[in-house]
């Protein structure tokens, strides 16, 4: 038998999941897990065992995209897009902008004279994921990951203080750049977001370490397969369903936001699974930190009351 980790939105983008028919009482039944750091990073952290403790995402992304990561220090610029409104500048996107490889590397060209008289080469092996190479004894200060960005003030995110100034300063002439580029000029003719901005985030080094406590990780997220394919454990592109398991498994579930395709695709089926015992157990971990297990013996807890959603 094996058991299965699903990793979920936070509870607030489920509304409704709780009350539908047939998942209630599942997870009403079910063990709660003591809670844990909330946000999409610390849901992906806690799932890979990483030496020395951190999370390098530009340099195990860059292994996986290039293969040439080797023993430097990588950070990632993906192209992003920010809007200003009567108050703040948010970030509105990040990465997947639908760019084409040409216009990555139009985009690019008048960039790298920028980061290159720095000593730092840009370079986008993919259109929607961007690197700088540092020396490997450089000094990064904390950045924030595009997740947590992602709607907010970004200049309540970024790097304050002495150590964050030359990182701000690239980044406005990084945007003066960019939002005098043609390829945006065409973009915005043609209906589509421009890449006028860059976000930093995911500095550091290979690590030594990386382990999973699962034998296989199926997810539509590249940093989450790269991570797994460091660890030696097989990574898939996300099935539409649930179908059967012969492997412990990651089932990465994040970007799901219709509880009725949760319950039919992935968790009614799993209830099926754990009373066939072919499932010993399976954990619900949601990015608000909040966790449930459950097994194929809690279907007899009938005297439990629905689960309170406090999310």
């Amino acid at each position: 038998m094996t058991r299965q980790r699903l990793l979920l939105p936070a509870r607030t983008r489920l509304a409704g999941l709780s009350a539908l028919a047939g998942v209630a009482d599942l997870l009403a039944r079910a063990d709660r897990l003591p809670v844990v750091a909330a946000g999409y990073q610390a849901q992906l952290q806690r799932q890979m065992q990483i030496l020395p403790r951190g999370w390098p995402l530009a340099a195990v992304t860059r292994q996986a995209d290039a293969g040439d990561a080797g023993e430097g220090h990588w950070l990632r610029a993906d192209p992003a897009n920010v809007r200003a409104d009567m108050s703040a500048v948010r970030l509105l996107a990040c990465g997947d902008m639908g760019l084409t490889h040409d216009e990555a590397d139009a985009l690019l060209r008048p960039l790298k004279p920028l980061f290159g008289d720095l000593g730092w080469p840009i370079s986008a092996p993919s259109p929607e994921r961007w690197y700088v190479s540092l020396p490997r004894d450089a000094q990064l200060p904390a950045f924030t990951d595009p997740d947590t960005a992602l709607g907010a003030e970004i200049h309540d995110l970024l790097p304050p203080g002495s150590d964050g100034r030359r990182w701000r300063a690239l980044l406005n002439e990084a945007q003066i750049v960019l939002h005098n580029h043609p390829v945006n000029a065409e973009r915005v003719r043609t209906g589509r977001m421009p890449v006028n901005s860059l976000w930093f985030f995911g500095g550091g080094r290979l690590p030594d370490l990386v382990a999973c406590d699962v034998q296989a990780v199926l997810s539509d997220d590249f940093s989450l397969r790269a991570f797994a394919s460091r660890a030696g454990v097989a990574a898939s592109a996300l099935p539409e369903r649930y179908a059967s398991a012969t492997l412990p498994a990651l089932i990465d579930l994040r970007a799901l936001r219709d509880p009725a395709q949760l319950a039919r695709d992935w968790l009614l089926p799993l209830r099926a699974a754990l009373r066939a015992g072919q499932v010993s157990a399976v954990e619900l971990d949601f990015a608000d930190g909040y966790r449930l297990l459950l097994t194929g013996a809690q279907h007899w807890r009938f005297w439990r009351r629905p689960l309170v959603w406090n999310a």
